[in-house]
């Protein structure tokens, strides 16, 4: 632990003594190759699958395959391992996790995008939207209940909420049965908020139903409560906001 410490303080320090450079770049096939020279012979079992070029001038990010991210020098006979951090009148800005985050953004938005919209319950405005969300739902959860009530407001403000089912109990829950009657009903936009204003509605559990498809795609991406919403990028706001700050997050207020 004290080690993990001593080397993200050694990051701190580097990056307030050593100029910025431009980060995120990948670098040339003589440099790539140069650093999978120096790095691969000490370890076979370590492989260089990316380099780019670091915050601080000198270093270079490199990722293993399946392994960890350092900072080595440019001929590669010293590097560090641990995060590293920017510092300015804001304090410490960890930018490891900053690239972590956009990264797991990135497949968030992806995973996605991969699921098919006729599979969602989807509440669009009358004209073209300006952003859409992502929402993992319950209808037994007081807050998706209390955003539920926003989608008006965000309708008209230009903002489309798609309806993705987590039953926070479980696939063998009553709220399982609630989620699978709302999307396999004739007018699952209606049911759905028929249930989240708890009100009744006929059980109607259809055999190809996604509720449980979309709720392991929400334990993949990271939800651990209800409701959790996703960006357009990728962006996990976990719980609830109001009409007027989700506009603020997205940027259209």
């Amino acid at each position: 632990m004290i080690f993990r410490v001593l080397q993200s303080v050694l990051v701190v320090a580097l990056v307030v003594l050593a100029p910025l450079a431009t980060a995120g770049e990948p670098v040339d096939k003589a440099q790539f190759d140069k650093l999978r020279a120096a790095l691969e012979v000490s370890n076979r079992n370590l492989k260089v699958s990316s380099v780019k070029t670091s915050e601080i001038a000198g270093l270079y990010e490199v990722q293993f395959l399946n392994g960890p991210t350092v900072y080595s020098t440019a001929n590669g006979d010293y590097f560090l391992l641990g995060d590293m951090f920017s510092v300015g009148p804001q304090g410490y800005v960890n930018l490891a996790e900053k690239r972590r985050e956009k990264h797991l953004a990135s497949e968030r938005a992806e995973k996605i995008a991969a699921v098919a919209e006729e599979d969602m319950i989807v509440f669009s405005p009358q004209s073209e939207p300006k952003a859409r969300i992502t929402v993992f739902t319950d209808v037994t959860c007081f807050y998706c209940q209390k955003l539920h009530k926003e989608v008006p407001q965000l309708n008209k403000n230009g903002v489309e909420v798609r309806y993705l089912a987590y039953p926070r109990a479980g696939v063998d829950s009553a709220g399982f049965k609630q989620l699978a009657s709302a999307w396999c009903a004739d007018n699952p936009q209606e049911t759905l908020t028929r249930l989240k204003n708890k009100k009744s509605v006929p059980e109607n559990v259809c055999p190809d139903n996604p509720i449980a498809a979309q709720f392991q795609l929400g334990q993949e991406l990271g939800v651990r409560g209800t409701p959790a919403i996703v960006t357009q990028d990728g962006q996990m706001i976990p719980g609830y906001q109001s009409a007027d700050e989700l506009m603020v997050t997205l940027g259209l207020n």
